[in-house]
């Protein structure tokens, strides 16, 4: 230590070590590595010298190490990482992993990045391990085993997850002190930071066995993973077992099934639900007292869905009725209930429910937008219809079509097609009485005689009515698209085919799409494509290479366009395995094809902001040389990014100024995709100024981001809010503006106020699985710049911001709950006043000052007789004055504040009533009251949440009894359907009373 502290120069050891004495070279190298740090520049003029001694094989192990640790601490200090490494690895136990240095940290991550990378080739050529140096194996391992015992758990889980250490992972999972905390820790770490989908699978296997040791396993996330790896057995097993066990579990069984039907991965529910044994009958002789008798039997086998054969009800067998163990009892019960969840149709009767009973929808602002439309302009006439069906999206309100019958029949050939279709989004859901509320426009066997633009958009509704869930309509599609070759009836066939069949991959309904297309009609080919890729979305077969191939020899630009998405749609969500398909894509000679290829990569990497399909996306975006291509490629980083939207302005910011408009307009889609429902600042900022862009396709782009972002975000969180909905107001009532930019402001007001003001666009669910109907939804509806009939698809993005609080009946008890904000912050967007469109038709009128003068002074006294009326009139007239007065000048939609004596102040929480709507901003304020009744059986803030009855034995209240009932097609019925919604249209529609007869003194 002396000679370190006092030499000035490190000439003296350096030349001890041309000594021959051993000892002299060891004393000189054991200094020369204490005063390395001051001394590099003199000792790197004899790294040869010391390298020599390192390699000679004469010298102790323990001189060669010192000798390796010194040339290593040089080469650092000369900026030669990957020497300094290899010399370290040279110096064995005498590199401290737990030396707290700027050498030993640098060295420590660079030994970690090089290990990991080489696992990683290693993996992906199969060959496990055979390049690896043990030497940096044994430093990767002495600093895990230092995170681990230093108690730094999620450092060592971090780095064995990306050295591909699943025995270390395992270890410092086990080890830690909090083990359902690093589970979780490890899930969300695996979702965000694991790029490769194979070794994903690997790590939530890997959890799944550590959660499954645990004594008291998490099953809500086991259940999960077990989603993501497509193991339906395992899940089926774990609900049984729950089923079979006391209420509590049946109750989290419940809850698992809701958490699962929320991913939207119809074909995996299904195998679970069909994977659940039914009740073990026991023969008459040992019956025991209670048992099920046959028609509680047949009641259970209505609850569930569709066309159930008595076959699958529990307790029959080939016709014949078998009596239930009353153990079994229960299990038949909860199996009943848990296979109506399974099959989707609980949370879609809820949400229907829900929806129809707290639909808020504003009809003025339609009633408007009718009004300010051009009769001969069937763009704006289509757009409006559109907006209305988006607005009222699964509510089952169609009061406003019902309202305007005869403007509605001027509507000819796809505008009828899409005026058909759009019921099937109002009544979305609706499926037990889906097909009798189309039945007046589908095709009526052989009888010919309707239009088959109604026919075929009425088959296009059916699917939109049953997506996803298709199983009571499917074969009914199939044989309406056998029995025609009718192609606009073909086409709407296709599209409801595929809804209704997403993502079940049944080859006979694949051959019956398939057939359709190789008749080489256009327009049904254009939906052929579309469908058979909606059929057989995420399964990656090797039917996309035959369909590539046909996309190659037809002629018709529409069939190889439907194609190019139908194959995009086959690879979602496969990342690397979808690689040789979208280098096949993107190289492509046909435009078309490459603009595939982008929707490839964003479906395949759906979600996952994995670099290397950016990279890819921003490289087309700048050097492709259609337009048509650039501006899919900016739009797809959109999908890419939708796991971490505040990613998405930053990226394409530079991309939203390109001089290219498409690229303007797919940067716009791109930030309204990934940042949909999320009011995120600076996606507003990004959008504003496209919103006034030259171009009138940009500014239909930006309008339509701009109100998915901002779809539930109140004025008081973000005032730009209510000035867009004033831009919208604008540029819908000047006739001077261009017909693209109006259509894009009509249905951003139908997106801004969709589902009743209910719905949000959420890509992802609650646990962060990606939702895959919402995004394939998104997917095909920015396909409407083809053809405006697609708008629809946005729907299936729609879910409802409600809590549903359930008991063990899956009933909807009512009780009260804390939302901790301002109410004002979450309240619905105030209704819009009677506007008068006369601006709009009649020409300005010259006003002279004298009579301008009269004309004020008679306001004057009108107003004065209104004030002493009122004082004089009682409660009846201070009611009306509440409600919002009618202005007859002005041809806004603006709300009138009534005006109060004095503002109270507001109240800094509020009481909601189970079920209630809860956005997602709020959802961080929801809180159960201590003495409430129910508790959740996990902590959500919102979704379907089970409940636990504290006080079992007292009566309960329930809410949400009334299902929306059936309109059909007699406009009688409409007026029953429309509570929410006419309710607010009358009470600003009607005339207020006159006042009563009085004198008048000054």
């Amino acid at each position: 230590m002396a000679v370190a502290t006092m030499v000035s120069s490190a000439g003296g050891l350096l030349a001890m070590l041309n000594e021959s004495h051993p000892r002299l070279k060891l004393h000189a190298l054991s200094n020369l590595n204490k005063c390395v740090d001051y001394y590099w520049p003199e000792i790197s003029t004899s790294v040869p010298i010391i390298e020599s001694l390192y390699e000679d094989e004469e010298f102790d192990q323990h001189q060669r190490e010192l000798a390796a640790l010194l040339v290593s601490k040089v080469f650092y200090y000369l900026g030669e990482l990957n020497d300094s490494l290899s010399y370290a690895l040279g110096a064995g136990s005498l590199f401290d992993v737990s030396e707290e240095s700027d050498y030993a940290n640098t060295l420590l991550s660079k030994a970690i990045d090089e290990y990991a990378s080489l696992k990683c080739k290693a993996a992906e050529s199969k060959n496990e391990a055979d390049e690896i140096d043990l030497r940096l194996e044994a430093i990767v391992e002495r600093m895990l085993d230092k995170c681990i015992n230093d108690g730094k758990f999620q450092q060592a889980m971090g780095i064995s997850i990306e050295c591909r250490r699943l025995d270390k992972l395992e270890e410092a999972i086990t080890r830690s002190d909090n083990i359902d905390g690093s589970l979780s820790y490890c899930i969300n770490v695996s979702h965000s930071f694991v790029y490769r989908r194979e070794y994903r699978r690997e790590v939530l296997h890997l959890l799944v066995n550590v959660y499954q040791n645990l004594p008291s396993p998490d099953y809500l996330s086991i259940c999960q993973c077990l989603m993501f790896l497509d193991q339906p057995e395992n899940v089926a097993s774990i609900l049984e077992k729950l089923l079979r066990s006391n209420k509590e579990d049946a109750l989290l069984a419940y809850q698992i099934a809701f958490d699962l039907v929320e991913n939207e991965h119809q074909a995996f529910l299904l195998n679970v639900r069909d994977l659940l044994s039914v009740p073990k009958p026991v023969s008459l002789e040992s019956a025991q007292p209670g048992t099920v008798e046959l028609d509680a039997i047949q009641n259970e086998s209505s609850a569930l869905s569709g066309d159930v054969q008595m076959s699958d009800v529990p307790g029959v067998t080939n016709g014949t009725v078998q009596q239930i163990d009353p153990m079994e009892e229960d299990y038949a019960d909860r199996l009943t209930k848990i296979k109506g969840i399974l099959s989707g149709e609980t949370s879609i009767k809820l949400t229907l429910q829900f929806l129809y009973s707290h639909n808020k929808s504003d009809l003025l602002i339609l009633k408007t937008i009718k009004q300010s439309v051009e009769m001969r302009n069937s763009v704006c006439h289509s757009a409006t219809i559109y907006a209305n069906a988006i607005m009222h999206a699964g509510t089952t309100v169609d009061t406003f079509l019902r309202e305007n019958l005869d403007w509605l029949s001027r509507a000819t050939n796809w505008a009828k097609f899409s005026a058909t279709a759009g019921l099937g989004v109002i009544h979305r859901g609706h499926l037990q009485q889906g097909r009798s509320l189309m039945a007046p426009y589908l095709p009526q066997g052989g009888s010919g005689g309707g239009s088959p633009y109604s026919e075929g958009g009425a088959l296009y509704a059916l699917g939109l009515i049953h997506a996803n869930h298709g199983e009571g309509i499917k074969k009914f599609l199939r044989v309406s698209l056998r029995s025609t070759n009718v192609e606009v009836i073909q086409h709407g066939a296709c599209l409801g085919l595929g809804l209704a069949s997403l993502g079940t991959a049944e080859e006979d309904t694949y051959d019956d799409i398939k057939s359709v297309l190789y008749t080489d009609s256009a327009v049904a080919g254009e939906a052929a494509g579309i469908s058979m890729g909606l059929l057989m979305v995420g399964t990656a077969s090797e039917k996309a290479s035959e369909m590539l191939a046909y996309a190659h020899e037809t002629q018709h630009e529409k069939i190889i366009r439907g194609l190019a998405l139908g194959i995009a749609l086959m690879v979602y969500g496969r990342e690397e395995e979808a690689d040789t398909l979208i280098e096949q894509m993107t190289r492509d000679q046909d435009p078309i094809i490459r603009y595939g290829g982008m929707y490839a990569l964003a479906l395949a990497y759906r979600g996952t902001a994995n670099n290397k399909a950016i990279r890819q996306l921003l490289h087309f975006a700048v050097s492709d040389v259609s337009d048509d291509v650039r501006r899919t490629a900016v739009l797809a980083l959109g999908f890419v990014l939708y796991s971490e939207p505040e990613q998405t302005p930053r990226i394409v910011s530079l991309l939203s100024e390109s001089y290219n408009p498409h690229v303007r307009y797919g940067a716009a889609l791109a930030v309204g995709i990934s940042c949909a429902g999320t009011g995120l600042s600076e996606a507003i900022s990004l959008l504003e100024p496209l919103t006034s862009d030259v171009v009138d396709f940009v500014r239909q782009g930006a309008l339509i981001a701009m109100a998915m972002v901002m779809v539930q975000i109140s004025e008081a969180n973000d005032s730009r809010v209510g000035a867009f909905r004033r831009q919208l107001e604008k540029i819908i009532l000047d006739k001077h503006e261009d017909t693209m930019s109006k259509m894009g402001a009509i249905l951003a007001s139908g997106i801004l106020d969709a589902g009743g003001r209910n719905v949000t666009i959420r890509l992802l669910s609650k646990t962060k699985h990606d939702k895959m109907t919402a995004v394939v939804g998104l997917a095909v509806f920015s396909q409407f710049w083809y053809w405006y009939p697609l708008i629809y698809f946005v729907s299936l993005a729609f879910s409802p911001t409600a809590f549903v609080g359930l008991n063990s009946d899956i009933k909807v008890p009512r009780f009260e709950f804390l939302s901790h904000a301002k109410p004002s912050l979450f309240e619905y967007p105030k209704p819009t006043t009677v506007p008068t469109t006369t601006s709009a038709v009649k020409l300005p009128t010259a006003v002279l000052s004298t009579s301008a003068k009269a004309k004020a002074r008679a306001s004057k006294k009108e107003a004065e007789q209104k004030a002493s009326t009122d004082i004089s009139a009682g409660p009846e007239s201070s009611s009306l004055k509440g409600k919002s007065h009618i202005e007859k000048d002005g041809d806004s939609m603006q709300v009138d504040s009534p005006q109060e004596k004095k503002a109270e102040p507001e109240q800094s929480f509020e009481i909601l009533t189970n079920p209630a709507r809860v956005v997602p901003a709020q959802e961080k304020f929801i809180k159960f009251l201590e003495e409430s009744r129910y508790v959740p059986v996990k902590q959500a803030p919102s979704g379907f949440v089970l409940l636990r009855d504290l006080r079992p034995t007292e009566p309960e209240v329930l809410s949400l009894t009334d299902t929306p009932a059936s309109t059909g097609s007699n406009p009688s019925g409409a007026a029953s359907g429309q509570q929410g919604s006419s309710a607010s249209a009358m009470a600003v529609e009607e005339e207020p009373q006159p006042p009563q007869p009085f004198e008048y003194t000054s």
